[in-house]
């Protein structure tokens, strides 16, 4: 049996629904060698030098049963021409014969296989201020029409396969959860490791610390505003790439004159970020929603005090190893961080209890009986 898996996110982002895609699947395919699977991806406008399509190349040479179909379209183009146009011009006819289609990105190709598809979050529904216009016309007509066709339907999350029954209308037994898990590589380091890693970035000695996509949904304005209600003046690292709609972040930086105290890193790569959590003193994820909230996870098992909020999928992701604060209010997001500060080694064995509860092999097990299921049928 052949699965066709949708790699593109995979090989374009770094983090985000990028990095979930390549932890799931490097975990659930080299060792289920009862399918054969085509990782097909827009290759179009690919640098020679990308670093996951040689990590795909490497998966591939190990693995006999693992093969990689390059698309010469680029993302955008393949997008118009599935989802915008809408040609009925099935994903075999350019990878071939397929019994299965996984779409990890919320839209399925055009196929006359049978169907998985991940939706990880109903944000564009549930906070769409958050979306620019075009981006949230798109997903507004495309994901709903993914919904209709899929055979069975993956979410992150409890809260995020409620959102799907209550918000779309999906019928709860078409949906699984599968939750994402954490990597062995987030644990508690040596101070000597995270120190090399903290004066190569050029970080302060102590910092709170943000990881995510500078983007309306992460709430950063509302952190940045949080800073002058400390008690310290501990500064605040932001890393992440700009996404969308992230400009008011930085006018808030320049309207309270916090240049000195917020500091933007960019993308950090996935080698560094377990020290980039254990170098911070608490780590602040104050998002509006998440379908799960990977970061979060993340930083508590490194053994980081976490704030973040009681919405969507976060307490069931964090448990009781983390400090809730309300999300619309500046003052109380700041009584989360002295919280946090003040709490940081009591909080320290709960949340690495709480990481070890969601593993990626766990993930792959429950993938796998998701592909075996639709397989039988």
């Amino acid at each position: 049996m052949i699965i066709g898996v949708d790699y593109t996110a995979a090989i374009w982002q770094g983090a985000g629904i990028g990095r979930y895609t390549r932890e799931l699947l490097r975990a659930a395919i080299p060792p289920a060698n009862e399918f054969r699977y085509l990782l097909f991806y827009a290759a179009g406008g690919l640098a020679p030098t990308n670093a996951y399509a040689a990590e795909l190349r490497q998966l591939c040479a190990d693995y006999p049963h693992i093969r990689a179909v390059p698309i010469a379209l680029s993302p955008r183009l393949l997008t118009i021409l599935w989802q915008r146009l809408r040609l009925p011009l099935p994903v075999e006819c350019f990878i071939g014969k397929i019994d299965l289609v996984h779409a990890p990105d919320f839209v399925l190709p055009p196929t006359r296989a049978r169907t998985i598809l991940t939706v990880h979050d109903l944000t564009f529904v549930l906070q769409p201020d958050c979306f620019e216009p075009a981006l949230r016309r798109y997903l507004t007509s495309a994901v709903p029409r993914s919904l209709r066709r899929a055979s069975l339907i993956l979410a992150d999350s409890q809260a995020t396969q409620v959102d799907l029954t209550q918000q779309m209308g999906v019928a709860a037994e078409r949906i699984a959860v599968v939750y994402p898990g954490v990597s062995p590589r987030f644990r508690p380091l040596p101070a000597a490791e995270v120190e090399h890693v903290r004066q190569r970035l050029g970080l302060p000695p102590a910092f709170l610390l943000f990881v995510g996509t500078l983007e309306p949904r992460k709430n950063l304005v509302r952190l940045v505003e949080a800073l002058p209600h400390l008690t310290s003046s501990i500064p605040l690292v932001i890393a992440g790439r700009k996404g969308w709609l992230y400009e008011d972040i930085f006018h808030t930086v320049e309207r309270l004159g916090l240049h000195d105290r917020v500091i933007f890193v960019d993308f950090v790569e996935d080698a560094d970020l377990p020290a980039l959590y254990n170098g911070a003193q608490a780590f602040v994820y104050p998002s509006l929603y998440e379908g799960f909230g990977l970061p979060a996870l993340e930083a508590l098992a490194c053994g980081t005090a976490v704030v973040t909020t009681p919405v969507a999928s976060l307490p069931e992701v964090v448990g009781a190893a983390a400090i809730l604060v309300d999300p619309l209010d500046s003052a109380a997001i700041a009584a989360g961080i002295e919280q946090a500060l003040a709490r940081a080694a009591e909080l320290r064995a709960p949340g690495m209890a709480q990481a070890a509860r969601f593993t990626w092999e766990e993930s792959a097990q429950a993938l796998l009986t998701c592909y075996r299921q639709m397989l039988r049928k």
